[in-house]
């Protein structure tokens, strides 16, 4: 882990994926825009800060009540601050019956 530090931190959408952002200063973006960068949401941090201290600044900032935002930001607080890692993991259908027939996962019917 790098001591490196930021000046600015926010969230962009790349393709679909919206992630937290880090940069020196507010001119990163034009830079994300080129990108192709959609939804960019910056904000100047009081003072520089590493990835896992702007992440809690970013805790505590508006960001935090819009939905998307708030899954990046929680998942950099993961992925920077927390021992937990955060991973996609793909579920097939069939990994799905298998667990039902298996056992561990109880499912409810719904008679009409």
């Amino acid at each position: 882990m790098t001591n490196k530090t930021f000046a600015v931190a926010g969230v962009s959408t790349l393709k679909g994926i919206t992630k937290v952002r880090f940069a020196n200063d507010m001119t990163r973006v034009k830079i994300l825009v080129k990108g192709g960068h959609e939804n960019i949401e910056l904000v100047s941090l009081p003072e520089a800060m590493t990835k896992g201290e702007a992440v809690k600044a970013l805790m505590e900032t508006d960001l935090l009540n819009n939905p998307l935002y708030a899954e990046a930001i929680r998942a950099a607080d993961a992925k920077y601050n927390g021992s937990v890692k955060v991973t996609k993991q793909e579920v097939s259908l069939d990994s799905i019956k298998a667990r039902v027939l298996d056992g561990s996962v109880a499912v409810e019917a719904e008679v009409a």
